[in-house]
């Protein structure tokens, strides 16, 4: 999903391939008073701490929401007032 996104919103191949490149390696471990965990692929979620994360979380998101916008109808936003899809650019 995170490249698709990438490739929606025209992020260059060598940039999609870096983070590809990053995210792929990405590993884990949790610490607490008396145990460390081994190390883990992180396969899905966002990172804590990743810079890049909550940017592509978002990012998502949108192309997620905009993807249910097409069988969704107006967004009341109350006292009788709408909100029509048109407002958004199309992907």
């Amino acid at each position: 999903m995170i490249q698709l996104t990438l490739r929606m919103c025209h992020v260059p191949e060598d940039i999609r391939v870096m983070l590809d490149d990053y995210f792929s390696g990405f590993q884990m471990r949790f610490s607490t008073n008396s145990y460390t965990t081994d190390w883990i692929k992180m396969e899905i979620g966002v990172a804590m701490g990743c810079t890049i994360s909550p940017i592509l979380f978002v990012m998502v998101m949108e192309v997620i929401s905009k993807a249910a916008e097409g069988s969704a109808g107006p967004a009341n936003l109350a006292g009788g007032c709408y909100m029509s899809h048109s407002w958004m650019i199309p992907p």
